[in-house]
């Protein structure tokens, strides 16, 4: 089995965190009271960390590729990512939490049937 796979979990853990900090920044309380979430200032630390995971997240899902198992979810989770970078770009703030709920949906789900798939295979 791929070392990378053993990254998975780590990952899974980051979608489920960036989907709590997306609705703390753009959730409904933020919608309704006309708030912009670039006002209330990301932390340093919180910024940095969040960055560098992406940057990183986004290395392994091309490394996915090299694994021949994992192609598919590799591939997929690329999309879905690109997808959805592509679509919060061109919208309103008040899709970008639904946009942005159900990219991470899909990664959260994609990401599940890797951990399976990589289990099954120990």
């Amino acid at each position: 089995m791929a070392t990378l796979l053993l990254l998975a979990p780590l990952f899974l853990a980051f979608e489920v965190w960036q989907l709590v900090i997306g609705e703390r920044y753009l959730g409904i309380k933020q919608i309704a009271r006309n708030g912009d979430p670039r006002t209330l200032g990301l932390g340093e630390f919180t910024a940095f960390f969040w960055s560098t995971t992406l940057f990183v997240y986004w290395a392994w899902m091309l490394g996915l590729l090299l694994v021949p198992f994992a192609r598919v979810h590799g591939l997929s989770l690329l999309a879905a990512s690109a997808i959805g970078f592509s679509l919060r770009r061109n919208t309103g703030i008040k899709w970008v939490l639904v946009i942005l709920t159900f990219e991470g949906a899909v990664r959260v789900g994609l990401l599940i049937s890797l951990v399976a798939m990589a289990w099954r295979r120990l």
